[in-house]
C-alpha cells in the first residue's frame, strides 16, 4: 500500500468510518454491505468502495463487509491500536472539556497531564488528572513519553509554547488557539479552528435563505453540498 498516493480527503473520511462501524459493533451487527453503510453515512457506495480499495478493499462479493475486521482493520491504519499519551496545555473551559471527554481513553488517547498558569486552578482535577503548573511542563515532557499535546491557549502564547513542545520531543501538536502553528516538518500539527466551522454552517443557512428567496427548488442544491 503506497500511503502517500492515498488523498488527505480519503484519510479525513476514515474517522467517520470508523465511528459508524463502531456503533455497528455495539448494536451486534456482523456484516454490511457498502449500500446499508452508504444509507447511513450519507456516503455513496461507490465512494465508500473507493476509499476502501485504496487500502486492499477489505469486502467480498456477495457478502459484503465483515465489521468487525473492518473495523479493526481501519482502527490499525488510523493508529488506534496503540495508546498515545496526551498533555493539555491550557485548562480554560475547552481545555476542561477535552480533559473530560469519556470517549478519549476508549480509542486509545490517554490524558496524563494538563497544564495552566491560573493559581486557582492548579491543583484541581479534571477527570481524574491534576492540573499542574506551566512551570513544571518541561520536566514533565522530559519525564514522559508524550506523543499528543492539545494546545487550548489564546494567540499570542501558542506559538511559542508549540515551538517549546516541539523541542522537548512532542510528535504532535493538536492546536485550539486562533491562530495557525507551524512547526518543523518532523513534528505534526493539526489546526481546529472552531469558528471556522461555526462559520461553514452560518454560510448554510445563509445559502439556504437565499435559496428560499428565490423562486427555485434549493433541495436538491442541499444534497449536493452535503455529498
Amino acid at each position: 500500500m503506497n500511503e502517500k498516493a492515498i488523498s488527505a480527503t480519503v484519510i479525513r473520511r476514515l474517522p467517520r468510518y470508523y465511528r459508524y462501524l463502531s456503533e455497528l459493533l455495539e448494536n451486534d451487527v456482523e456484516r454490511i454491505s457498502s449500500k446499508e453503510l452508504s444509507d447511513r453515512m450519507n456516503v455513496t457506495a461507490s465512494q465508500i468502495r473507493q476509499d476502501f480499495n485504496n487500502f486492499g478493499g477489505f469486502g467480498q462479493q456477495g457478502y459484503g463487509y465483515n465489521v468487525k475486521y473492518l473495523h479493526s482493520e481501519i482502527g490499525k491504519i488510523l493508529g488506534l491500536e496503540k495508546t498515545h499519551n496526551v498533555v493539555i496545555v491550557g485548562a480554560g473551559n475547552l481545555g476542561q472539556a477535552l480533559a473530560k471527554y469519556q470517549d478519549f481513553p476508549k480509542r486509545g488517547f490517554k490524558i496524563i497531564g494538563i497544564f495552566d498558569i491560573d493559581p486557582k486552578k492548579i491543583g484541581m482535577k479534571i477527570g481524574g488528572v491534576e492540573i499542574k503548573n506551566m512551570a513544571e511542563l518541561e520536566n514533565f515532557i522530559k519525564d514522559n513519553d508524550v506523543d499528543i499535546a492539545a494546545i487550548t491557549l489564546p494567540k499570542e502564547p501558542a506559538p511559542a509554547i508549540a515551538a517549546a513542545l516541539a523541542e522537548l520531543g512532542v510528535k504532535a501538536i493538536w492546536n485550539f488557539a486562533p491562530t495557525d502553528l507551524h512547526l518543523e516538518k518532523d513534528v505534526i500539527v493539526e489546526n481546529v479552528h472552531l469558528l471556522e466551522s461555526l462559520m461553514h454552517v452560518s454560510y448554510r443557512l445563509a445559502d439556504r435563505e437565499r435559496g428560499d428567496d428565490d423562486d427555485d427548488d434549493d433541495d436538491d442544491d442541499d444534497d449536493e453540498d452535503d455529498d
